[in-house]
């Protein structure tokens, strides 16, 4: 009889032969992305952080807040788009 570490050991390797392999072409793209996206979050954070700053120093805590809540949406945003696009390039050919 197999433990549990085992089956899952043999389910992991499954899983794996189901992956596909990443070409040199694809892995310039992916990382043309990664890198496009990256300044995309930079460009928004130093467009944002500034009037976070300002709200806070003015003693606006409410706005401060949704200034946070802002750059995190807008963040997670970003980067979930960037996966769905690097998705879409790992799915090709």
């Amino acid at each position: 009889m197999k433990s549990a570490y085992e089956l899952a050991m043999e389910r992991l390797a499954a899983s794996d032969g189901d992956r596909k392999v990443v070409t040199e072409e694809q892995k310039a793209k992916l990382a043309e992305i990664d890198e496009k996206y990256r300044a995309k979050i930079a460009e928004r954070e130093v467009f944002l952080k500034p009037k976070l700053a300002a709200a806070q120093a003015s003693g606006n805590f409410s706005e401060a807040e949704d200034l946070r809540k802002q750059i995190a949406h807008e963040r997670a945003r970003l980067e979930e788009e960037r996966e769905a696009k690097k998705d879409a390039i790992r799915n090709e050919g």
